[in-house]
Formats: structure tokens, sequence, C-alpha cells
């Protein structure tokens, strides 16, 4: 039991690093942030959007909230996807989402299964 905690601690770290940090990146407005921002036609929304990542991220971080910014996040990097896949880009936002599904099952796996008692890891 002492693994797994450990794993999902150490999952939803990195998962969560790499969320606030893409949001600071878009906050600092870094020239090849605003770049491949631009070539897409988001690059005004920077901030809502850095912001968005940042608060969704401190909602799957806080127990009592984890399911509202589990799904907050995934619908965020869903669109971010489809925005990825139109568009020709490389999916950046493939990783995050992956990681973010894997730290919300590892911490409640009652999201995805709803027929199994929740077994919160923290």
């Amino acid at each position: 039991m002492k693994a797994r905690k450990i794993i999902t601690i150490g999952v939803t770290v990195i998962a969560s690093a790499m969320v606030v940090f893409s949001g600071i990146m878009k906050l600092t407005a870094g020239e090849e942030v605003v770049s491949a921002m631009s070539k897409i036609g988001i690059a005004e929304y920077l901030v809502p959007l850095a912001l968005m990542e940042i608060g969704f991220t401190a909602l799957f971080l806080y127990p009592k909230t984890m399911k509202i910014g589990f799904i907050l996040l995934s619908c965020y990097f869903a669109g971010a996807l489809a925005t990825e896949l139109s568009h020709g880009t490389p999916f950046n936002a493939l990783l995050p989402i992956v990681l973010v599904w894997i730290s919300a099952f590892l911490r409640d796996s009652s999201i995805f299964l709803p027929n199994t008692t929740a077994q919160k890891i923290f």
C-alpha cells in the first residue's frame, strides 16, 4: 500500500507540475509561446487560458474538489487536443491529459469504475 501511495503522489505531482508550468509559460507570454499560439489564432487568450490551467489544477489537487477539477482539466485538454488536430500541430496536450487521468484513477478509482467502493489514496 505504501508503494501505491508514493506512485500516486508522484504521478499527481508530475501531472500537476506540467499543467501549472504550462500556465506560467502562458502568463509570462514568452516569444515561443506567443508565436505558437498566434499560428492557431489564440494568442490574445493567453492570460485566460493560463488562469484556467492553474485554477483547474488547484481544484484537482484539493481532495474535496478533485472530481470537478478532473472534469475541468479533461475538458480543457480535450479542447486543446481538438485544436491541435484541426491545425496539424504536435500533440502537446496528450501527455498532460494522460497523466491527469492516471493520477485521478490512482487517487479515486470510483471516477472510472462507479460500482466499486471509493479507495481514496489522499
